[in-house]
């Protein structure tokens, strides 16, 4: 049975990852990434890989899967920003 925390946890994962969705979608379209910190962006990556880490040491699926699916969009958005300066 899943708990009343993963399902606050789920909902709050769903809506952070989602929101990394719109300014990936604009960098791939429009290139444009001038205004993009990389130091952010790299620290933040790292971060994620963190809390996927841990999720996995925990055995927590909200935290395994909401920073998967961040990372990969997050991760990204860093490469985007490498590639296009």
């Amino acid at each position: 049975m899943i708990s009343t925390a993963d399902w606050i946890g789920s909902a709050a994962a769903t809506l952070t990852t989602i929101s990394f969705i719109p300014q990936a979608v604009r960098i791939f379209r429009t290139r444009h990434t001038t205004d993009i910190s990389l130091g952010m962006y790299a620290l933040f990556t790292l971060g994620v890989t963190l809390w996927l880490a841990y999720g996995i040491e925990l055995n927590s699926w909200p935290i395994i899967v909401a920073n998967s699916a961040t990372l990969l969009l997050a991760g990204a958005v860093l490469a985007m920003k490498i590639k296009f300066g």
